[in-house]
């Protein structure tokens, strides 16, 4: 549709000018569109007006002139016909300049015909001819006004030239009134075409503008049917199918002619049509249709043959001119794909995709449930988590994919576990857990974690491998000891923290002292994170002598933290802290530096021993830190002695490995320390060339009250020790009778409070500037 102007000049109007901003040639073709349904009865009226013009003039004027006229009217009609046929032929006409001065002087042609009988008849006739001819001029001026109104520049042509031609032809021949009623009707017939052409300019811009309109909405409603999955859909006051369309039909599954006319709730129920069962979305949308209301994105589910299927429809009540009910019409579209992508996320949300379990959100919202039932009917109910034991070695060992069938394994049996009033799922890793709802009845708890660890500790057959572990596991009774989700999931978690320090493969509830001992923790963090720049740690020495001659060979350096908010604090409770929050690696960093530094003031055959630990090996740059600790204090890297546990091959073996053999080629030594007490793999013995090998003190104490299995063990990992050229040290000597079992046993060296204890620096360098040390004295 041609932009409207904002204003229309009347030469504008008239085509004698085209003003800048609009699409004038579009809109010259809505005026000049008219001359097409006019032009048959234009040429009928001149055709009448030129048989009254001859008989008129028959036997007065020259046959010749009267037969020129005839034929420059006929020559003057093709001309006109001729530059009216573009816009006939066109659906969207427009009119160029050159094809508006065309029609000009068409019309000019048509002006200049009917001059031959004003010019040429009235020297043959009286004063009564010449007023008829006038006469029929000014119907044919009246009738271009009519006819070609919409034209107006073609109406001005023909009235300036036949009027002013028959105003002059009535002045010749004194008929001065008749000339003066020519005047007046030529002056009237160009003031109304003019107004009329506005008018009429404006209502074609009008009727263009609705009939594009239409055409629009015809055109996507059509495209909006044939290209998308929607339809259009409309029933009438019985609520049958009226209209229906192919779409609406593809999507019922029949020909049109097989829907048109049928209940539209019977063509989408299928069998439920005659069963009566209908679904409960079906059942809204047949009360929606009864109440003849409007409903939008209504999720509708329909049987097309034997299929299920999802619909959405929306729908809008049909009125009359009246306020009458017609039916209801709308759209609906198939939403299967989409109904089965969002109920595909909605389990992704809240199952685990490994083991097919609740995962931790849907636990959370069980839970809340839970709460909110016993707090409702006064009952109990509990939270369980469960941690598997042992599990990361056999991930470190066979690899994620092993262990990812193994939680599959763990899933089912857990899962299995599981009655009514339980809902077991996965937390995440290796993090199980179980929601009680009613957990009132006594010993209920403790019956359900006793059979949870009974059965996850039973062998697992993964891949041909054998595999074995266990589980631990906290509770938390509600609302007993958590009014909230977050405070009973809490609460289990320091439960089941207290079972796996207690040994795992164990089940603990939860108590209030595990929330203190738990804040505890968390303040002891808090101060442990600035212990460093408090310049808090220290360094004790304990020594490590010969155990023939008793002379000092060794120190390990051993770190004590005097906090100065909570005074001396055990290393047994801020070492696992640090080791958790891998603040040891920095601590570690700082005792091995300081204790390189110290040992260059004791003699040079005495070693420094530090412990390393896992957290530390599996630093990239763990060498270079070593490395570093020895340049700046000047220390022989032989004379470092690092001393790690079998926990670092745990991990990752190759990565453990790699590291020591680095400090390994630099000169330093490597103790296993703990030996017997962990898995004691003798691979680990066979790929590392250990320098020593320390026994654990429980088998010093076992040996020493005559335990048989202790005084084994103990004779077999001196005997590996001697076959593999690693020295042994005993660790825990306590006394001269234990010393003495030592030595018998056949250990070279010894370590424990009979010869000293952790010592500060200053007290381990004095032992140097005495006469060599005997037991008493190490003991000061």
């Amino acid at each position: 549709m041609p932009a409207a102007p904002a204003e229309m000049p009347l030469l504008a109007v008239l085509g004698l000018r085209d003003p800048e901003g609009s699409d004038w040639s579009r809109l010259r073709g809505l005026q000049y569109a008219q001359l097409t349904r006019t032009q048959r009865w234009r040429i009928v009226v001149h055709a009448v007006c030129a048989i009254l013009t001859i008989a008129l003039f028959a036997g007065k004027a020259p046959t010749l002139l009267l037969v020129t006229f005839v034929a420059a009217l006929l020559g003057s009609m093709v001309i006109t016909l001729r530059s009216n046929h573009g816009v006939s032929t066109s659906e969207r006409p427009r009119v160029t300049r050159a094809e508006l001065d065309e029609k000009a002087r068409a019309a000019a042609c048509v002006a200049v015909a009917w001059c031959i009988p004003m010019l040429g008849f009235a020297s043959f006739a009286g004063d009564a001819e010449r007023a008829g001819l006038g006469l029929l001029i000014a119907v044919l001026l009246v009738g271009s006004s009519l006819a070609l109104g919409a034209a107006p520049l073609a109406t001005i042509i023909f009235g300036a030239i036949t009027g002013s031609v028959t105003i002059g032809s009535f002045l010749w021949f004194g008929q001065f009134p008749l000339a003066l009623a020519i005047a007046m009707l030529l002056v009237t017939v160009t003031y109304g075409v003019a107004s009329v052409a506005r008018l009429h300019l404006a209502a074609c811009l009008a009727e263009a503008g609705v009939a594009e309109q239409s055409e629009v909405v015809s055109l996507l409603l059509r495209e909006f049917e044939e290209n998308q999955a929607d339809w259009l859909w409309q029933i009438d006051t019985n609520r049958m199918i009226r209209g229906a369309s192919p779409r609406l039909a593809y999507a019922l599954g029949r020909p049109v002619e097989e829907v048109e006319g049928k209940p539209f709730l019977e063509m989408i129920a299928g069998e439920a049509w005659e069963t009566g069962q209908f679904p409960a979305s079906l059942h809204d949308l047949a009360e929606r249709l009864k109440r003849r209301e409007s409903f939008s994105n209504l999720l509708v589910k329909v049987a097309i043959g034997r299929e299920h299927r999802w619909w959405e429809l929306s729908g809008t009540p049909m009125l009359d001119d009246n306020g009458a009910y017609l039916g209801i019409r709308g759209v609906g579209s198939d939403v299967t794909e989409q109904r089965e992508s969002s109920e595909k996320i909605a389990y992704l949300a809240r199952y685990d995709t490994l083991t097919g379990l609740p995962n931790r959100l849907m636990l959370t919202e069980a839970l809340g449930d839970a709460l909110r039932y016993a707090e409702q009917w006064r009952t109990r109910c509990a939270f369980l988590m469960i941690d598997l034991d042992r599990f990361k070695a056999v991930n470190d060992s066979l690899g994620h994919l092993i262990g990812d069938k193994l939680l599959a394994q763990v899933s089912a049996r857990l899962k299995a576990l599981m009655g009514e009033n339980e809902l077991c799922g996965r937390l995440g890793g290796d993090e199980f857990a179980i929601v009680i709802r009613d957990a009132s009845e006594r010993g209920c708890v403790e019956r359900v974690a006793k059979n949870v660890i009974a059965r996850l500790s039973q062998p697992y057959e993964v891949d041909h491998h054998t595999l074995y572990v266990g589980a631990s596991v906290g509770s938390a009774i509600g609302p007993r000891d958590g009014k909230t989700v977050e405070e009973l999931m809490r609460n289990a978690d320091l439960a089941l923290y207290r079972a796996k320090d207690d040994g795992g493969n164990e089940h603990r509830s939860y108590e209030p002292l595990l929330h203190a001992n738990a804040e505890e923790r968390r303040q002891l963090e808090f101060a442990l994170r600035q212990a460093l720049e408090r310049r808090e740690l220290v360094l004790n020495y304990q020594p490590v002598v010969d155990a023939t001659s008793e002379s000092v060979v060794s120190f390990e350096a051993l770190v004590r933290w005097n906090s100065t908010d909570h005074g001396p604090i055990s290393p047994g409770k801020f070492v696992p802290i640090a080791e958790d929050t891998r603040l040891i690696v920095p601590i570690g960093t700082w005792v091995l530096e300081q204790a390189c530094r110290e040992a260059t003031r004791w003699p040079e055959h005495v070693r420094i021993a530090v412990n390393v630990s896992p957290e530390q090996l599996f630093e990239p740059d763990f060498a270079t830190t070593v490395v570093r600790a020895l340049t700046a204090s000047g220390l022989e890297a032989r004379r470092l002695e690092l001393e790690v546990t079998e926990s670092i091959f745990l991990r990752d073996a190759s990565v453990a490995r790699s590291s020591l053999e680095q400090v390994m080629a630099l000169g330093c030594t490597v103790a296993l320390d703990d030996f017997g007490t962990g898995y004691s793999s003798l691979g680990y013995l066979r790929k590392i060339k250990f320098s020593t090998i320390k026994v654990d003190r429980s088998f010093v104490t076992g040996a020493a009250q005559d335990s048989k299995e202790s005084l084994a063990i103990i004779r077999a990992v001196v005997a590996m020790a001697e076959s593999l050229e690693m020295s042994t040290t005993a660790e825990g000597v306590e006394s001269a009778e234990e010393a003495d079992m030592i030595r018998r046993l056949g250990c070279t060296k010894i370590q424990g409070y009979y010869f000293g204890r952790p010592m500060p620096a200053e007290d381990a360098l004095r032992l140097f500037r005495r006469r060599p040390a005997v037991p008493e004295r190490l003991r000061a």
